[in-house]
């Protein structure tokens, strides 16, 4: 496995007769969808040695639709032009080396179909379409010529390679015209003989007719000659044409006589896998290559994707040869549409073959032998999995329904793919190996289906029984929970599996019998936390590594972390506030063991989101905690995450994937993004870090790509903002849209069915539940695609050709509705004629007998003969059959004989009515009759009631109303009246069955109404009408309404949620007020401080407090909020830039700014907020201090840095009021020091000159015991005060050069605390740290007549208090640790890629490029490292790190637990000082430093500035 970047590209596209080529010197391009790729073939591909010398080297992008023809120009000198045609109706030129269109034109009205480019012209471009219109298009004079030689569709175009004018032609029904451009497209010849599609036409490479030794009378055909068009101008020399055609033949002609002279008939191989009846028409694309080193010889497709290489000279009966015998599963296993040859740099004679299979071939003609396959992909790449036990097998899920396994560690294939397809036969959403069974590949599907497959054996996979109703977005293995885990232990599986899928529940799956019934998760979530309300709607589930602990995502944006082995809830994340796509815990194996705790999740939103678990999972809570603050934020993507993973080789680093089409590495702990991966174009959909190699990433989207890219290589560090995430958009938007496939004529026999499937997606997402995860939007993939076996005829579907350009479907319900529009407008198309002529008659009354009245309008002597038979019938005594027969053909005169006659009358009439299409007249003459039952029962069946016909119904009883009015509202139905149809059940009472009705035709609203007004109000019906419209109203976005629902269904908890779902501060503030009317007070309180935290980013500070207000346990956070106010309010009057804000709404009392800060803040607290008793006092303090804030990071955001100190300083001033000066040290140093660890001097400094103006001396006083626990943080809290006015005292001294004393203090804003290194590995940013106390003093000149003020002497004398041995000691001994574990990482990284290369057997010159490499990737100490040439053994290493474990472990707890500046930062800066005010610092506090930096400065970081002070 090299380190080069590779790309697994999707499917050349199918059914085109030339949509691929190649040049010598070896460049291959494809049409794949929108654009072109191309692939260096040969040594200059630049592979690694042993493996297949070729590389996908680029693409072409630029047309917006399907690319349905691809031509190189083959004269030498220009080999770097190419053609493309695409559905969007242009010819593009392109320049392959800049990949730039040179040149375009849209002169076709009609979808182009075919294209070359003349091999004998150097500028000449043809190209076909559908309508029969040719187009010469010359490139250099930018001239064009329209032609039309037959009205039919062309297939396939190809220029002569010996005549300049001539150009043969085939049509879709097996015509070949052979023409001259030069005469306007006169037909030279047309060639009859194929009767269907021709596929592809070949000129012998040889002009003239001497190389095939034909005797004419033996091979031609006697019956096939040209036909009308006999050639007037017979060329001169002749030249033999090759066609190719589905009706399974392949012709030879000679153009001089204008006759074919030879047939070969495809052959029916007997494959591997069952014969194939030749009566059974299979599917065929017949595609021909003649060697132009070879005129005998022609190499062409068979029916299952074999290739054969005929023999023209041989007579005799099998006269070809079979590509690939040597060895099985060489050839493709579908049908071939392209065969390109390619002369490489090294003289070897190619071809290369695209097939249905998704598979590139290349073949050595001199053998016969595939060389190499590039697979690819037909689909979105969904999911991305590496398999833990067989290392460096990478799963990936794609959307053309298969499963592909890349071993990326193969040695002599670098795309060594193996493709599962049985048993899929759906897009492949998620994927997930088993954590130790070698070849156990669980995946999900689009349409619910999860299964197991065994990678290592052939056999189909195993399906679960249960299905889920939507997509699956994710799987996990985990340990069985209840009831799979009540067996004994050999009963049952070690683990389980676990899927979500799209309507929100879990399944778990028992691998040993998925033929048993899967169980949702959620009856035991509901029964061990005995939860009232209705579960969230789950989208992602994740166990921790340890398998103790499952976190599940959910639609609201909350995670919950539940512990086996009963999923008892012990935490709720409040975090994310839109659905939830992923979640990756922290592997367990790094240098720091409390990273394992760590788990990332990201969502529709675009912040990533990281919490530290340890302490819940640790405590294991009796109630479930709720975290509302994460303990680090990654911001920079700008659309929703839908994937993440960490890096198996490094502690906290991530990889993400996001819908604004890049990947982003990211340094977690220090919330900092490290490279940004720009090279897909589309939406990202996966990603996964190599196992094996730190450096290698891989990851796949929506347009069909899996790359593999090295963070190493990257050009940006941070995702695209603004202006180029636009361009960003631009370059996915080229992608195609999807669009209803076109069907194929009925010229191409197919069943449908599959079809359907491939059409557009939309069907299955707009309508899923939760959007899909991360999956979602519309996607018109290329999946006509059947994975059955190539052999059986029922796989024989279609595909369609191309695309009908037309809008994307706007939802599911589209397509059904279109069947019945069809339907309707069939119905409709003879009634039209007719309206005009009813118009008219409607004025008269229609006549009810028209027939009879007919009849008695006839000539005098025919009525004078009705009479006369009339008397005869009446008068005659017995029946006499001359009568009988008169009466029956003068039915009319049934009106004045018996009844009999009269029911035959009119039921002549009526008919004649129903033929006219008058059913209502049938219905009264049936009325008439008193048959009003049978009417009814032809009304029914003929969908023929009306309203007048069932309000009569009673009169024939009333089992025959019931009976007619259900009847009538089934008509309805069919005729979508829903709400009529109810109605008429609501007469017979038939409430449940409205109601219902209603319902399931998503008429809520109504069907409430009913129930409401007609069930009893506890009925169930009632509020599971509520929920599911509730549910529906939340998926549309329509949280009000939606919220009312869940009222009415008195679930007020979920009512109060899905109003909060929107998440601005005016829907959290009323979701808030409606929680605390219902009572639930915990909810309440989390919305109201949500809402004022929204309030905060705005700084409108008047509503934060209202919204605070709204709850009584929020007092404490009214206080924090109080304090935060007129804090900004302060920075804002010193114009700090924490304080700026255009728009801040500020309380009155805020204005006033008289007096001591905390004097305002103590007056205002108990003015305002009512805050007189210690009582209160000691209760608010209580309340606040349950909160935990994270430690600052350099990437913390201002706001949210300045409301976590406000959040230490409220707990000392309340604490101040009690007098437990104890807690007010503490929580002020907490505040102290968050602002040091983000690298915030300006408000550690503010912090200081507000709540200790004149030093630490006043809290020195109050807290009277020198021995108490809290001396230590007193003195962290004093030694931070005197490290800050060192610095003041230095910048003050560097006040003449303004430039240095700004640079400076923009250094040290990156300086973060050195304790901090226990939980940051941040040795990198200590080195920066003394280099910014020793590069500043060079820039000023010394000020030898500045003098320092006394306050200034007083602290220096005071410093010594920050020269303290123990924390210098402690300090080196933790910058040791760092250093070790970042040194051992090193080494492991470094091991590792020398394994890889060991098992890739590379040559030492393939070593030398990936080292100088890699300092780019480690850090500075192992640059240093490398500098100094120190080579430290292992155990040398693992010794150094005991022992400084061992030394810390030594240090009381109480140094350990409070922070203190870095002391030989505080020495450096003091000696700095001395030298440039000689005198002011006494001789013995300068000697006192340099004695620490000589003893501790022996880390790499500080050793070259202690030689500047200490020699």
């Amino acid at each position: 496995m090299g380190q080069e970047p590779r790309t697994l590209p999707p499917s050349p596209n199918w059914y085109c007769s030339r949509c691929s080529d190649a040049v010598p010197g070896g460049l291959f391009g494809f049409a794949a969808r929108t654009s072109v790729f191309l692939v260096r073939v040969g040594p200059g591909a630049g592979a690694s040695p042993g493996t297949p010398p070729f590389r996908v080297v680029g693409e072409l992008v630029g047309h917006s639709e399907r690319v349905s023809g691809f031509t190189f120009s083959h004269h030498p000198g220009q080999y770097n032009l190419c053609a493309s045609s695409s559905d969007d109706g242009t010819v593009k030129i392109w320049d392959v080396e800049t990949r730039a269109v040179v040149t375009e034109h849209a002169l076709h009205q009609h979808t182009i179909s075919a294209l070359h480019w003349s091999p004998r012209v150097k500028d000449l471009i043809v190209s076909g379409d559908e309508k029969g219109v040719v187009f010469c298009y010359w490139l250099n004079r930018n001239d064009s010529q329209h032609l039309f030689i037959e009205p039919r569709a062309i297939f396939c175009l190809t220029c002569s390679p010996h005549h300049e004018d001539l150009v043969a032609i085939g049509y879709k029904d097996g015509i070949v015209v052979i023409m001259d451009i030069s005469k306007k497209g006169e037909v030279i010849h047309r060639l009859r003989g194929h009767d269907d599609e021709i596929h592809s036409i070949a000129w012998c490479p040889l002009p003239g007719e001497d190389c095939l030794s034909l005797s004419q009378e033996e091979n031609s055909e006697p019956d096939i000659h040209n036909g009308k068009g006999v050639a007037q101008t017979p060329l001169s020399k002749g030249c033999y044409l090759a066609t190719g055609s589905k009706d399974q033949t392949i012709r030879i002609w000679s153009c001089s006589r204008g006759r074919g002279v030879m047939i070969l008939k495809l052959p029916f191989l007997k494959r591997r896998g069952g014969g194939i009846d030749p009566t059974v028409k299979e599917r065929l694309w017949l595609t021909l290559h003649w060697p132009s080193n070879q005129p005998t010889q022609l190499v062409s497709s068979c029916f299952g994707g074999e290739l054969l290489l005929w023999d023209l000279n041989q007579s005799w009966r099998r006269r070809y040869t079979l590509f690939g015998t040597s060895s099985e599963g060489q050839n493709h296993s579908r049908i071939v549409f392209n065969l390109c040859p390619l002369q490489t740099e090294d003289d070897r004679q190619l071809l290369l073959s695209t097939s249905m299979d998704r598979d590139v071939k290349c073949w050595d003609m001199a053998t016969l032998e595939c060389s190499w396959t590039l697979p690819s992909l037909g689909g979105f790449a969904y999911s991305l999995a590496f398999s833990p036990v067989d290392t460096g097998c990478l799963a990936i899920g794609v959307g053309d329904g298969m499963i592909r396994v890349w071993n990326t560690l193969s040695i002599k294939n670098n795309y060594d793919v193996k493709s599962f397809w049985q048993g899929v036969k759906s897009k492949v959403t998620s994927l997930c190996w088993h954590p130790n069974k070698e070849g156990c590949l669980a995946f999900g599907t689009d349409d619910g289906k999860v299964g197991l497959y065994d990678t290592y054996s052939s056999k189909p996979p195993q399906i679960s029984s249960t299905y889920h109703k939507k997509t699956v977005y994710t799987l996990a293995w985990g340990p069985p929970v209840p009831p799979m885990s009540l067996g004994g232990e050999g009963d049952r599986p070690s683990l389980t599996l676990y899927s979500c899928g799209g309507e929100g529940i879990v399944l778990q799956h028992n691998p040993w019998k998925l033929s048993g019934e899967a169980f949702d998760i959620n009856k035991l979530i509901r029964d061990t936390n005995s939860i009232k309300y209705k579960l969230p709607v789950h989208t992602e589930i994740s166990w921790k590594a340890d398998g103790k602990i499952m976190a599940l995502g959910n639609e609201d944006g909350s995670i919950e972390i539940f512990q086996v082995p009963n999923l008892k809830l012990i935490c709720t994340i409040q975090q994310h506030h839109k659905l939830v796509n992923t979640i990756s815990w922290h592997h367990e194996h790094g240098s720091q063991p409390e990273l394992s705790y760590l788990m990332a999740s990201g969502s529709n939103n675009a912040v990533i989101y990281v919490h530290n678990l340890k302490t819940v999972i640790e405590n294991n809570p009796e109630s479930p905690v709720t975290i509302t603050e994460p303990y680090r934020t990654l911001s920079g993507h700008t659309a929703k995450i839908t994937r993440l993973a960490w890096s198996p080789h490094h502690d906290g680093r991530l990889v993400s994937a996001s819908y604004d089409g890049t990947a982003q590495v990211w340094d977690t702990l220090r919330e900092e993004p490290l490279c940004n991966f720009r090279g897909h174009r589309g939406r990202l959909l996966c990603v996964a870090w190599s196992p094996l190699d730190p450096d290698c990433i891989y990851s796949g989207a929506d347009d069909f790509c899996v790359y593999k890219w090295l963070p190493s290589m990257q050009d940006h560090s941070r995702p695209p903002q603004g202006k180029k995430s636009i361009e960003l958009e631009k370059k996915r938007l080229s992608q195609p849209k999807p669009k209803p496939k076109k069907k194929k004529k009925p010229t191409m026999r197919a069943p449908v069915k599959q079809e359907m499937l491939d059409g557009t997606e939309e069907e299955s997402k707009d309508n899923s539940d939760p959007v899909e995860n991360g999956v979602s939007d519309a996607e018109g993939e290329e999946d006509a695609q059947d994975p059955e076996p190539p052999c059986s005829p029922a796989s024989a579907s279609v595909v369609s050709r191309e695309p009908v350009v037309c809008t994307a479907v706007s939802s599911g319900v589209e397509k059904s509705k279109g069947s019945i529009i069809n339907k309707m407008s069939l119905l409709k198309k003879e009634p039209p004629k007719e309206k005009p002529e009813a118009l008219i008659k409607k004025r008269k009354a229609r006549s009810m007998l028209p027939l009879s009245t007919n009849l008695d309008h006839r000539s005098k002597e025919e009525l004078h003969h009705d009479c006369l038979v009339l008397a005869t019938a009446k008068h005659s005594k017995e029946p006499n059959e001359d009568v009988s027969a008169d009466l029956e053909e003068r039915f009319h005169l049934g009106l004045f004989t018996d009844r009999a006659t009269l029911y035959k009358m009119i039921e002549i009439e009526g008919k004649g009515h129903l033929e006219n299409g008058h059913p209502e007249l049938f219905h009264q003459l049936m009325l008439w009759k008193g048959d009003l039952k049978g009417v009814l029962q032809t009304a029914a069946e003929r969908g023929e009631l009306t309203d007048n016909l069932v309000a009569m119904a009673p009169a024939a009883g009333y089992h025959v109303w019931l009976w007619a009015v259900e009847a009538f509202a089934k008509q309805l139905c069919f005729q979508d009246q829903y709400v009529k149809a109810a109605s008429h059940l609501l007469s017979i009472h038939k409430v449940y069955e409205a109601v219902e009705l209603l319902k399931s035709n998503h008429f809520y609203r109504e069907a409430i109404a009913v129930a409401k007004a007609r069930l009893r109000p506890e009925d169930p019906v009632l509020k599971d009408l509520y929920l599911s419209w509730g549910t529906i109203l939340e998926r549309d976005g329509h949280y009000a309404v939606a919220a009312k629902c869940y009222l009415g269904a008195t679930s007020a908890y979920d009512a109060a949620k899905v109003l909060a779902k929107k998440g601005d501060a005016a829907s959290l503030r009323t979701a808030a007020e409606l929680a605390t009317i219902v009572g639930e007070e915990e909810l309440s309180a989390s919305l109201a401080l949500r809402c004022a935290q929204e309030l905060l980013l705005t700084k409108n500070w008047v509503e934060a407090q209202e919204a605070l207000q709204l709850h009584q346990s929020l007092q404490g956070q009214r206080l924090v909020f109080c304090l935060l106010e007129l804090l900004s309010r302060h920075l804002e009057e010193k114009q700090l830039p924490e304080g700026k804000s255009s728009s801040a709404s500020y309380h009155t009392w805020a204005e006033v700014t008289e007096g001591p800060f905390v004097e305002r803040v103590t007056t205002i607290w108990k003015t305002i907020f009512s805050l007189d008793t210690q009582e209160q006092c000691q209760a608010a303090f209580e309340k606040l201090q349950t909160i935990k804030y994270p430690s600052a990071t350099n990437n913390t955001p201002s706001k949210q840095l300045l409301l976590h100190i406000c959040h230490d300083l409220t707990l000392a001033v309340l604490s101040q009021q009690v007098a437990s000066w104890d807690e007010a040290v503490q929580a002020l140093l907490r505040a102290v020091s968050r602002s040091y660890d983000s690298g915030n001097f300006t408000i550690m400094q503010e912090v200081y000159s507000i709540f200790l103006p004149d030093g630490c001396d006043y809290l020195r006083d109050k807290l009277g015991d020198l021995h108490s626990p809290t001396t230590a943080a007193f003195k962290s809290l004093e030694a931070f005060f005197l490290y800050g006015c060192l610095y003041d005292i230095w910048w003050a001294l560097s006040r003449p050069c303004p430039r240095s004393s700004i640079w400076v203090r923009a250094c040290h804003r990156r300086m973060p605390s050195v304790e901090q290194s226990q939980e940051v590995e941040n040795a990198s940013a200590e080195e920066t740290d003394p280099e910014t106390a020793s590069q500043a003093e060079p820039s000023k000149p010394p000020q030898l007549d500045v003098k320092l003020s006394e306050a200034s002497e007083r602290v220096l004398s005071a410093c010594k208090e920050l020269f303290s041995e123990k924390h210098a000691s402690l300090q080196d001994s933790q910058r040791t640790v760092a250093e070790v574990q970042e040194t051992l990482a090193e080494m492991i990284r470094q091991h590792q890629k020398s394994q890889l290369c060991k098992s890739t057997a590379n040559g030492p010159d393939k070593d030398e490029p990936e080292q100088e490499t890699e300092p780019s990737l480690s850090s500075p100490q192992s640059q240093c490292k490398e500098e100094k040439n120190e080579p430290v053994s292992l155990p040398e290493l693992t010794k150094r790190l005991t022992e400084a474990n061992a030394r810390i472990a030594k240090f009381p707890e109480s140094i350990k637990t409070w922070p203190f500046p870095d002391v030989l930062e505080c020495c450096l800066v003091l000696l700095h000082i001395g030298s440039q005010c000689p005198g002011h610092v006494t001789q013995e506090v300068q000697q006192q430093a340099q004695e620490l930096l000589k003893k501790y400065g022996n880390t790499k970081a500080y050793k070259r500035y202690c030689q500047t002070f200490c020699t």
